[in-house]
């Protein structure tokens, strides 16, 4: 017999202390349940996507307001890009407008008095139609003036580089002075939506299917959102989604376990097992009908469709026994 099981069984021989039996709505008949053998792997926290801020305009990186590690939302401003080169145009491009509306008012000027001659038959027709089209000339260099501004603007207006996805920045390969061009990487930025990747081995990956449960180490729940039909080095690869996964790094190792080949086990609910000085116990009625605590082996967490808090008991409870609330 090993340590373990000794200890075990000489607890268990002090604890047959009689107890008053519970009422009969506090009774719990053990029973075998079919449930899935859970098997122990390791998954990577990956996200759905990591996608790249880049930079839309060549020129020097002014302002840098995100590094690694911080959290930024769809639209943030990441990054300003200066181009001195664009305030030039803009500058030239104010002195040409200025030329073009001087012009635009004198030919308007000129076309009124030709008007005004013409209709006193001082001026021939040639001479109105000529003062007309110096008119339409004069308003087209104004407009096509006022729009090579207005494509300036814009540009200057795309030097600030926007996050595309809400999420965290996993790298910055660039830093402040930095001269950048059209297409060039600013910062990777994963998408908040973290999955788990599992690598499961093919013997137990065959019993795996969709929207199966699986337990991450510190307890929590999550679900198999997706199984890869393809075998890669005798392993399949699954995806599963799970609550809090934010705030694991990317590309973190967590210790899960899944479904495997479908077995029959003693499943009670956890309100009915007592722990004390780090040993698990139950109540269970004896053929006496007193309630005596038994030291039993607690196993995982084993939630079932009619009992949402079930614990997996290894030994110390067989099926038929009647467990009484502690």
């Amino acid at each position: 017999m090993s340590p373990v099981a000794r200890i075990l069984l000489t607890v268990s021989m002090l604890a047959l202390v009689a107890v008053p039996a519970g009422a009969q709505e506090d009774i719990w008949v053990a029973r075998s349940v079919p449930v899935n053998d859970m098997k122990a792997v390791f998954a990577t926290v990956e996200s759905t996507s990591v996608i790249a801020a880049r930079a839309r305009i060549n020129g020097t990186l002014a302002d840098l307001a995100v590094d690694e590690g911080d959290f930024v939302k769809a639209g943030q401003v990441v990054a300003n890009i200066g181009d001195e080169k664009l305030s030039l145009q803009v500058s030239s491009l104010d002195s040409r407008i200025g030329s073009a509306q001087a012009q635009l008012d004198k030919a308007t000027i000129d076309l009124k008095r030709t008007k005004e001659l013409f209709d006193k038959g001082a001026v021939s027709k040639a001479r109105l139609d000529d003062a007309q089209t110096q008119y339409s000339i004069a308003q087209s260099g104004l407009k096509a003036a006022t729009s090579d501004r207005d494509v300036i603007r814009r540009q200057m207006s795309e030097g600030g580089v926007i996050a595309p996805v809400t999420g965290r920045v996993l790298k910055v390969p660039v830093t402040k002075g930095a001269v950048v061009m059209p297409g060039e990487v600013i910062a990777m930025i994963a998408d908040q939506d973290y999955i788990l990747r599992l690598s499961v081995p093919e013997r137990h990956a065959r019993y795996m299917k969709k929207d199966d449960s699986i337990h991450l180490a510190n307890g929590q729940l999550g679900r198999i959102e997706t199984v890869y039909p393809q075998i890669e080095n005798g392993r399949v690869i699954a995806d599963a989604v799970a609550e809090g996964l934010g705030d694991y790094f990317v590309g973190e190792r967590v210790l899960v376990w899944v479904a495997g080949e479908e077995r029959k086990t003693i499943v009670v609910p956890a309100h009915y097992i007592l722990s004390q000085y780090g040993i698990d116990f139950v109540k269970i009625i004896a053929a006496d009908g007193r309630a005596r605590k038994i030291a039993v082996q607690r196993g995982i967490p084993m939630p079932l469709p009619d009992m949402s808090r079930g614990v997996e008991i290894l030994s110390g409870v067989r099926e038929g026994d009647k467990l009484v609330k502690p």
